[in-house]
């Protein structure tokens, strides 16, 4: 085979993968990335609703409004199919052929990598003491868990209570006071708002990533970082969606009390 066509297969291979991993319906960090069970478990119930308890969700006062749900439902829909018909099956398939554990090494290479974006956020937000943390568990996890491959660090907690690291530009933004704007669903990249589509843009240049050359190592470690994680993930979006009266409006009320929460940490 020759360059420009194994150039052309790596790059339609990664920009198939990216969107699987995109369109997980993920958060805007990774968008494509439902990582926490408090998202998968207690934003609504098994009507599809969200709980009203005052211990069940966090301050929306800042929740984002709907202004354009034409074309966020025409895109939660495409992705919707595009998960079923193309991202589910592949991921299935890489997760038949490479076991979990290999992939959960490669889940933690590519947490790993990202300290730099979640230390620069941390520091933007003035948590001190969550990005030293998060400094430790890096230097900890590189040099005794083989370069990250293993969450050596995983255990071990600080002696004080502190903020959570796992920090994100869109976090940042609603720290510093900027409000959501209106909810978008953008093709293949899933649920956002406009404050977290400029964080993803900010996000995108302290991912080391980024600075592969030539462009499309760059593009096919992201797309193989999403591929790999859908694989371990399969099932989340199906329960999130499947039990629920109306899954756009779940999904969507669902992601802004998540960004809220995290925003609050």
């Amino acid at each position: 085979m020759g360059t420009s066509a194994a150039r052309s297969l790596v790059l339609t291979i990664g920009v198939l993968f990216l969107m699987a991993g995109a369109a997980l319906a993920a958060d805007g960090q990774q968008v494509a990335q439902l990582e926490d069970t408090y998202y998968s478990q207690e934003l609504w119930d098994a009507s599809g609703k969200t709980p009203t308890g005052p211990a069940a969700t966090p301050d929306t006062s800042d929740i984002a409004s709907d202004s354009v749900p034409g074309w966020n439902r025409f895109w939660f829909d495409v992705n919707d199919r595009l998960y079923y018909y193309l991202f589910k099956p592949v991921a299935q398939g890489y997760g038949y052929v490479i076991p979990e554990k290999p992939r959960t090494w490669v889940n933690n290479f590519f947490h790993n990598l990202l300290f730099p974006m979640r230390f620069v956020n941390c520091l933007l937000q003035g948590k001190f003491r969550a990005a030293g943390v998060e400094t430790s568990r890096f230097i900890a996890n590189t040099a005794f868990g083989y370069g990250g491959l293993s969450n050596f660090a995983y255990d071990l907690k600080p002696t004080k209570p502190t903020a959570s690291g796992d920090e994100d530009t869109g976090q940042t933004f609603g720290a510093w006071g900027m409000g959501n704007g209106t909810y978008l669903v953008w093709p293949i990249i899933g649920p956002s708002t406009v404050r977290d589509t400029f964080g993803y843009a900010g996000d995108y240049f302290m991912r080391p990533t980024t600075y592969l050359h030539p462009w499309y190592w760059s593009m096919g470690a992201t797309a193989y970082d999403k591929l790999n994680n859908l694989s371990l993930r399969i099932g989340e979006y199906e329960t999130l969606t499947e039990s629920a009266i109306d899954p756009y409006i779940a999904m969507r009320d669902a992601y802004l009390r998540y960004r809220a929460q995290k925003v609050q940490e």
